[in-house]
């Protein structure tokens, strides 16, 4: 029996060696995680997570909701245990702020890889800063993502909160209505490539604004989970690699989710990267030194459990 197999059933399956352990055991051998919708990194990476777990003798699906703030609210419920969230959006749904009505008990099992924050306009337009879109219609992402919070603190990081008429639309949504002109900018913030900015660049000309200057601002105001990042100019056949603000993603549980059951997991993410990494390549960055970086979330006690076994951290 393969190793990781034995340490999964050990935790998922009630059993004396569970109780010998001190630690509570689930109540039944399935994996639910929450992915949010459509087709992009989180289902994919989701996928790839459920098809691991079945590799190993449990029952897995993966939940479709309709944002990161939703993916928080399914686990913590318990509808879910694990899902994919943002550092920005975690720290919001931690504090119990909107558009979160309480505060969540939720840790990190691990931290993924980064979303990059895109704003893409028309090749013809004449944004070129982000105080350009002053006066304009701007898709800001579908209400509870990521997209829809980057792109309302970047706006009041430029002092044009007020002043631009946002449209609440996803990426798929927002690259229609931009290339017909319904809108004049959109945010989307996600793996690199977007599949449906990929399909716009195509279809249209379009440039991504530098927003390389608006990291320090979000950093002071909002986190230091916020970084400057690059999108690599051949994601969209681009001229240039236009300077951006990453934000960490991160794999999610509940705080009460037994640290055997936790551990098991973390092991299942590193003993099955290969089956990641097949389903979507932003799971070439999952590595162990890297995965214990999870703030502003708490790292999971199994889950550091699991690190500090492996001697990463403690």
């Amino acid at each position: 029996m393969r190793p990781v197999l034995a340490l999964v059933l050990a935790v998922l399956v009630p059993c004396a060696a569970a109780a010998a352990c001190g630690e509570p055991a689930p109540h039944e051998g399935r994996l639910v995680i929450a992915a949010g919708g459509g087709s992009g990194v989180y289902r994919a990476y989701a996928e790839g997570i459920a098809r691991a777990a079945r590799a190993d003798g449990m029952e897995a699906r993966v939940l479709a909701t309709a944002s990161a703030a939703d993916n928080l609210r399914e686990v913590a419920r318990g509808r879910a245990d694990v899902a994919f969230a943002p550092a920005d959006v975690a720290a919001l749904a931690l504090e119990g702020r909107p558009p979160f009505q309480g505060r969540l008990r939720v840790s990190a099992l691990a931290r993924l890889y980064d979303e990059y924050t895109h704003l893409v306009v028309p090749a013809d337009s004449g944004v070129h800063a982000l105080p350009h879109l002053k006066g304009r219609t701007v898709a800001t992402g579908a209400p509870g993502t990521d997209t829809e919070t980057v792109a309302t603190r970047l706006l009041a990081a430029a002092g044009i909160g007020g002043g631009v008429r946002t449209r609440p639309l996803a990426v798929r949504d927002a690259a229609a209505a931009l290339r017909e002109r319904r809108v004049d900018a959109l945010f989307f913030s996600g793996g690199v490539p977007n599949e449906a900015i990929t399909q716009l660049t195509h279809a249209m000309g379009v440039r991504l604004v530098d927003l390389g200057a608006y990291v320090g601002p979000l950093r002071r105001f909002h986190g230091d989970f916020y970084q400057e990042r690059s999108i690599p100019a051949a994601a969209y056949r681009l001229f240039a690699a236009p300077r951006t603000v990453g934000v960490p993603s991160h794999l999610v549980a509940g705080s009460a989710m037994p640290p055997g059951r936790a551990r098991a997991l973390t092991r299942l993410l590193f003993e099955r990267k290969d089956v990641l990494v097949a389903a979507r390549p932003e799971a070439l960055y999952l590595n162990r030194r890297g995965a214990i970086s999870t703030g502003p979330l708490p790292l999971h006690p199994g889950a550091a459990r699991y690190y500090r076994d492996s001697k990463v951290a403690g």
